[in-house]
């Protein structure tokens, strides 16, 4: 059975770069993966800030967040 697996970023250099690495980098016979950008569906951020996203770049597999390097805070996004 195959793991989901949402990527949240906000555009930056920093998280483009975290992108390209890692969220790309998984096995998409294991992993489903969803590519969420913050800076444009903002919409999104109550969603990221429920599963334990304080930061992007941030990877959440299984309900579990991964905050990968410091690109912004969520607080910076709103």
């Amino acid at each position: 059975m195959r793991q989901n697996a949402v990527f949240y970023h906000a555009g930056c250099p920093v998280c483009v770069e975290a992108e390209q690495y890692l969220a790309h980098a998984l096995d998409p016979q294991r992993y489903d993966v969803e590519i969420v950008h913050l800076g444009e569906q903002r919409a999104r951020l109550d969603e990221a800030e429920a599963a334990g996203i304080r930061s992007v770049p941030a990877l959440v597999i299984d309900g579990v967040p991964m905050h990968i390097n410091f690109g912004a805070s969520l607080a910076e996004l709103r």
